[in-house]
């Protein structure tokens, strides 16, 4: 059962991780980790790097700054969009006749990105000297 506080009142996380799901979620367990599941393949990895980075592309920016080609792109495209992380959009551009299909991060895919792998790319060093094994407490002091 979902609770409106995801922590208990000691501060420790709920025993069941749906509990961490307020009432009002929009999304359930499964949505999130889906959402994890597909930003773990390197090719979509890198997809929804760029458009968080880089802003609005379109299915050729994608392909020649991925280095993919177009069928490849469409497909890991379309699992980006069908968990949430992306949205296909098309507009007139100014002086062109017709509709583009772009491409472009959702929050969903901003925060899973930004506060998911790329904090945890950051944060290697530091993960790093906290399990260094080899490091002994107190170095740097002075006898």
């Amino acid at each position: 059962m979902a609770t409106n506080d995801p922590q208990s009142a000691e501060g420790n996380p709920p025993e069941d991780p749906r509990d961490l799901l307020s009432e009002e979620s929009v999304l359930g367990l499964d949505e999130y980790l889906a959402m994890h599941a597909a930003v773990g393949h390197r090719t979509r990895y890198e997809i929804l790097y760029r458009l968080v980075h880089s802003g609005d592309m379109s299915p050729k920016e994608l392909e020649e700054a991925i280095g993919i080609d177009d069928s490849t792109l469409h497909y890991h495209l379309n699992k980006l969009v069908e968990v949430g992380l992306v949205e296909k959009r098309q507009r007139t551009d100014r002086g062109q006749d017709g509709l583009h299909t772009y491409y472009r991060a959702t929050v969903f895919g901003d925060v899973t990105l930004t506060e998911g792998v790329d904090e945890l790319i950051r944060g290697e060093q530091e993960f790093e000297e906290m399990y260094d094994s080899s490091a002994s407490p107190g170095t740097g002091s002075s006898e």
